[in-house]
């Protein structure tokens, strides 16, 4: 079963203030997932930014949509219990409590941003009324929809790019990442070795108490395991135990499967994909051009009230 959209669990909510005592959010997270027969696994799904579960997200913002309609209020912090227009609906037994229900009750469209004085005043265009998922999750989906464009278009140009271009850029990526120390004696390591399929090495660490071998190839088609092989073959002639393969193209499953089931050696494969990736996680070679700061109630300001 898939997570339901905060609409589905507005009535489950109802049903559990009708006792007209006080509930806490947690209480409400557990009583929803049972009255809806949500899964283990899916309450364990993460909004895309991986900061709350999904189903919990959307339980806190059901309770948040029945608060401003004024079917619930909160007497304290992070409680909420019914209140006597909560008491009427429920009486009326409805089968179904969802946005549309809820446009009703001024105060909900004021929340909404309607003007309810103005008889001819109109949802706006995306309107929170009618979303299916909150607006953590709207927010997350969209910034992951515009992470996925700029690294489409970032694996573009450094496919582009000259082989040159392409090991420069390896050493100040894996440097921004903490390895190799400075970018001078990083960039002394790439390009210096040339043998056996070792194209470079990087310590691990500042204080370089241990070194990683580097394979970085502009690739055409998919890297197969027996590219791995070699790869590995080289390091144990060097006598090392760590290595990482990058290429601009993408690794086969047998590769995956070649590299992950090595127990006395470490490789790790990026491909171009994820290579982009940590360009945009560690801004390599983009720019920030906005930023939004979302935030939320400190309790602990509040906790000497």
């Amino acid at each position: 079963m898939s997570i339901p959209d905060y609409q589905a669990i507005l009535l489950p909510l109802m049903q559990l203030a009708s006792d007209g005592k006080e509930h806490s959010l947690r209480e409400s997270i557990e009583y929803a997932a049972n009255f809806l027969n949500i899964s283990e696994n899916d309450r364990k799904i993460l909004l895309p930014s991986g900061t709350q579960p999904t189903f919990d997200n959307r339980v806190g913002w059901a309770k948040t949509h029945l608060l401003k309609a004024r079917l619930l209020e909160s007497p304290r912090r992070s409680i909420f219990q019914i209140t006597e227009r909560g008491r009427e609906v429920i009486s009326q037994k409805p089968m179904q409590i969802n946005a549309k229900f809820l446009k009703q009750f001024p105060e909900y469209l004021e929340f909404c941003g309607v003007n309810t004085t103005n008889e001819s005043s109109s949802l706006p265009p995306q309107d929170n009324l009618t979303e299916q998922t909150s607006p953590e999750e709207a927010l997350d989906a969209a910034y992951q929809k515009l992470k996925l464009a700029l690294a489409q278009d970032l694996l573009t140009l450094v496919k582009d790019c000259t082989p040159d271009f392409f090991e420069r850029l390896v050493v100040k990526l894996l440097v921004k990442m903490g390895y190799g120390g400075s970018i001078q004696d990083a960039g002394k390591a790439i390009g210096r070795s040339g043998d056996e399929g070792i194209d470079g090495i990087i310590k691990e660490d500042r204080l370089g108490l241990d070194a990683i071998y580097i394979q970085a190839k502009k690739w055409e088609g998919t890297v197969g395991r027996p590219e791995i092989q070699k790869f590995v073959g080289a390091l144990a002639g060097q006598g090392a135990k760590k290595g990482v393969f990058i290429t601009t193209s993408s690794f086969s499953k047998d590769a995956y499967e070649y590299a992950k089931n090595m127990k006395d050696t470490k490789v790790v494969l990026l491909d171009g994909e994820q290579l982009t990736q940590y360009m945009i996680d560690y801004n390599l070679g983009v720019s920030i051009i906005s930023q939004y700061e979302l935030k939320k109630i400190d309790s602990d300001f509040f906790a000497d009230e």
